[in-house]
C-alpha cells in the first residue's frame, strides 16, 4: 500500500488536529474542519489504510484515531513547517542576551529557564564537563590566619573554589609563591591531564608545612573528583501538568518520577552529539521509561569544542515545529554567546 498525496494530506491534518486538541480525531472532524475536498466516508477509508500502514492508532475508548510514533517521525522529517525562531517570543531572547552573565553556570541556568518558558515543556541542560576543560589560572587567596581559598578558573568560564586549612605562619606571600608553582604545573592542561604526583617534588622545598601540602592535595583531588559529576539542570517540571492528558494523576506522577531519574536523562541527552537538532520520538528512545515522550536536543559549543547539551522533554503530541526551531536557535545563540566570552 502506497502513502500517496491524499493519505499524506489526511495524515498531516490528523497530526495537526491532535497536537492542538489532544483528542482522538475522527473522519467527521476532518471533513468539517479541513478543506480536504473529499467525503467523510472516503476519509474514513483512508484512515483505515493509514492505520494498517502503522501511521495511526485507535484508542480502545474512542472511534477516533491518534498519530503513531511512525506518523510523528514522518511529520518531523518531511511535513512540518519549521518556524522562524527569531520571530518567536523575541522578548525572551532579548532579555537573555542583554543580561551580562559572567559564569557558565549562570548562563546555563538562564538557558534552561528560557527554554521552558518559550516551549511550555520541561527543559534540560547538561552543564559543561570539566574533564575536557582547560585550566586557565589557579590562585590561592589568603582569607584569615588559618584559611585560604583555592580558586581554579577554566577556559569555559567555570570557577571552582575550595576553602583549605593553612598553618598560622603561612602568609600571603607564601601563598602567592605556591600559586605560581601550581600555574606552572597545571595552567593550560585539562583536568584529565592533571597528575598530582607532579606536586610532590615541591613538598619539601616550597611547603614549609606538611599540613598545608596535605590540605592542598585534598582540595585539588576534590576538584578533580567533581569533574566526574553528571550535572543536569531541569526547569519547568510542572509545565506538562497543564496539558489535558496529564490531568490523569497516574500519568502526572509517572512523569514527575521520571524527572527524578537524572542519570537516565543525562545519558539520553548526551548519547548523541550530532550537528543540529535531534528529535527522538516515543519508542525511538532507548530507555523504556522514556517511550511515552519525545526529546528534542542539541549541543552547545565554544568554538568547535562541544561543551554540553540542551533538550526539551514533552509528550509525543509535541508542538514540534516551534520546539525544533526554538532549540536550533538557542543552541546556536548559546554557542555564539559562550564563544564570545571564553573562546579566546
Amino acid at each position: 500500500m502506497q502513502l500517496d498525496d491524499r493519505k499524506v494530506k489526511i495524515l498531516q491534518a490528523i497530526i495537526d488536529d491532535f497536537i492542538f486538541s489532544a483528542e482522538p480525531v475522527g473522519s467527521r472532524t476532518l471533513a468539517k474542519k479541513y478543506n480536504l475536498g473529499i467525503s467523510s466516508a472516503t476519509i474514513r477509508n483512508e484512515m483505515a489504510d493509514l492505520e494498517e500502514m502503522g501511521y495511526l492508532d485507535q484508542p480502545h475508548t474512542s472511534a477516533g484515531r491518534v498519530p503513531s510514533d511512525k506518523a510523528y517521525r514522518l511529520y518531523v522529517d518531511k511535513l512540518m513547517k519549521v518556524r522562524n525562531a527569531q520571530n518567536l517570543d523575541a522578548e525572551y531572547f532579548k532579555k537573555f542576551f542583554k543580561t551580562r552573565l559572567s559564569q557558565v553556570e549562570q548562563v546555563i541556568y538562564h538557558t534552561a529557564k528560557i527554554l521552558s518558558e518559550i516551549t511550555k515543556y520541561t527543559s534540560m541542560v547538561v552543564a559543561p564537563q570539566l574533564k575536557s576543560t582547560v585550566i586557565k589560572h589557579i590562585q590561592l587567596v589568603h582569607v584569615d590566619r588559618q584559611l585560604a581559598l583555592l580558586v581554579i578558573a577554566t577556559s569555559s568560564g567555570i570557577l571552582k573554589d575550595t576553602l583549605i586549612a593553612i598553618p598560622e605562619d603561612i602568609d600571603s606571600d607564601s601563598l602567592h609563591k605556591i600559586s605560581i608553582i601550581l600555574n606552572d604545573l597545571y595552567a593550560g592542561k585539562t583536568f584529565d591531564d592533571i597528575d598530582l604526583e607532579d606536586l610532590k617534588e615541591f613538598q619539601k622545598t616550597i611547603f614549609r608545612s606538611g599540613a598545608l601540602f596535605d590540605s592542598l592535595m585534598d582540595a585539588l583531588a576534590q576538584s578533580l573528583k567533581q569533574k566526574e559529576e553528571k550535572e543536569i539542570y531541569l526547569e519547568g517540571a510542572t509545565n506538562i501538568l497543564h496539558l489535558p492528558e496529564y490531568q490523569d494523576l497516574v500519568k502526572a506522577k509517572t512523569f514527575l518520577n521520571l524527572l527524578e531519574e537524572k542519570d537516565l536523562l543525562y545519558t539520553m541527552l548526551t548519547s548523541t552529539e550530532v550537528d543540529g537538532v535531534s528529535v527522538s520520538i516515543g519508542r525511538e528512545n532507548p530507555f523504556a521509561e522514556l517511550r511515552d515522550y519525545s526529546i528534542v536536543s542539541a549541543t552547545y559549543r565554544i568554538g568547535d569544542k562541544v561543551l554540553g547539551s540542551i533538550g526539551i522533554i514533552g509528550p509525543t503530541r509535541m508542538e514540534y515545529s516551534k520546539t525544533v526551531s526554538t532549540m536550533d536557535f538557542m543552541a546556536k545563540a548559546l554557542s555564539q554567546y559562550l564563544t564570545s566570552l571564553y573562546g579566546k
